[in-house]
């Protein structure tokens, strides 16, 4: 029934975007099909196969031994305070070395052109552009502004309908600088199956909202990509942003968890219900159309609801209390679904960096601000309903 449910799910969202579409006649349907397709072929593989599955436990592996060097550093500065239960400490310290190792991955060309080469693939089987293509993937890896910014010798000279796709699947997606903090959060195979799985999320959605007629197309320069002049200056400007990128998501933790606390006292005394209640009820029905049993509907839409409110810290930190007593369907689908930047707040942080390239694409971006987070959230849902079809 939960399969069934999956599947209606699934041709629901493609119909409200289909329906959403400003140019129905030039929605890529054989592009849709295709990315459909292999989000499919990539979660039943990874989830449903033992090959899939030993693959799978071998990437998380590599992950976890990643993480134990971060973790060497983390015991040196901090001391006795490692290990023990410091969010700061032990979840958003561990942004610092992976920002700092994906600079020097990409310092050495070697992330860039594996992502203009996957870019290219994706554009070259799909028929969508190169830019759009690019971005999504890139996205996957350094999450949505650092993305944007690889293409911003592009940004003005986009359509409105190519910069909605640009935007939105950007948002879809995450960071890999943050994922060693989400992966001691929820568990690591759902964060990494639902990477690739948001590349195609944002883009079947973003590209039937917005469709592009098949146009001459750009080629991609890398160089954008690699500021730095030399090895020890990529390693200090990545140390430098993912202590940045920590103390901010530090910063917007604590804002949002009192705020919250706040907005529950006020509520309780009038209607005798918290924020992530209401909020649980108005997504258990999105809930149950992603397969989720209807025991749990409620818990899950608080979570799921509280992600978009707030952000994806804050709903994993939710979430952490209530998975023990969850189903491994239901976990598997709500992981998969908060692995993403798809919330209000990330929408205004978009619009900034578009604001500073281009102030014209800015406004017509701020424009359609609730449609491109409405679009985004739908591409987080596409991805927990296709991870639940395999669990």
């Amino acid at each position: 029934m939960t399969i069934l449910l999956g599947i209606i799910g699934i041709l629901a969202l493609i119909g409200i975007a289909w329906l959403m579409s400003n140019d129905k006649k030039n929605i890529n349907y054989r592009a849709v099909g295709i990315m459909l397709a292999v989000q499919l072929f990539i979660a039943w593989f990874m989830l449903n196969t033992s090959i899939g599955k030993k693959v799978l436990q071998k990437i998380v592996d590599v992950f976890n031994k990643i993480l134990s060097f971060g973790n060497e550093g983390i015991a040196f500065v901090f001391g006795d305070l490692a290990g023990k239960n410091f969010f700061f400490v032990n979840v958003l310290m561990m942004i610092v070395f992976v920002s700092a190792l994906l600079s020097i991955l990409t310092y050495t060309r070697i992330l860039p052109l594996a992502i203009k080469y996957i870019g290219g693939a994706v554009a070259k089987i799909t028929g969508l552009p190169k830019i759009e293509s690019f971005v999504a993937a890139n996205s996957m890896v350094f999450g949505d502004t650092t993305a944007i910014l690889s293409v911003k010798s592009q940004i003005h000279k986009l359509s409105p309908n190519r910069l909605f796709i640009v935007v939105t699947s950007s948002l879809v997606a995450v960071s890999c600088s943050i994922l060693g903090a989400y992966m001691q959060m929820i568990p690591a195979e759902y964060v990494l199956v639902a990477l690739p799985i948001n590349v195609f999320s944002g883009l079947i959605l973003s590209s039937m909202v917005a469709p592009v007629p098949k146009e001459e197309d750009e080629e991609i320069d890398i160089k954008e990509m690699i500021p730095e002049k030399s090895l020890f200056e990529a390693i200090g400007n990545g140390a430098l942003i993912g202590g940045k990128t920590a103390l901010i998501v530090g910063a917007m933790l604590i804002t949002y968890i009192g705020l919250l606390a706040m907005i529950n006292f006020v509520l309780q005394k009038i209607v005798g219900m918290t924020f992530q209640e209401i909020i649980g009820y108005v997504f258990a029905p999105i809930a149950y159309m992603m397969g989720i049993p209807a025991s749990e509907i409620v818990r899950s839409g608080s979570v799921m609801g509280t992600k978009v409110a707030a952000n994806e810290f804050v709903a994993m930190l939710d979430f952490m209390k209530i998975m023990p007593d969850m189903s491994h369907k239901t976990v598997g689908i709500v992981s998969a679904f908060l692995v993403s930047f798809a919330n209000f707040s990330s929408v205004g942080i978009v619009l900034g960096t578009v604001q500073a390239i281009s102030g014209e694409q800015a406004s017509r971006l701020a424009k359609v601000g609730l449609k491109v987070l409405l679009v985004a959230t739908m591409g987080s849902i596409l991805t927990g309903t296709i991870v639940g079809l395999f669990l």
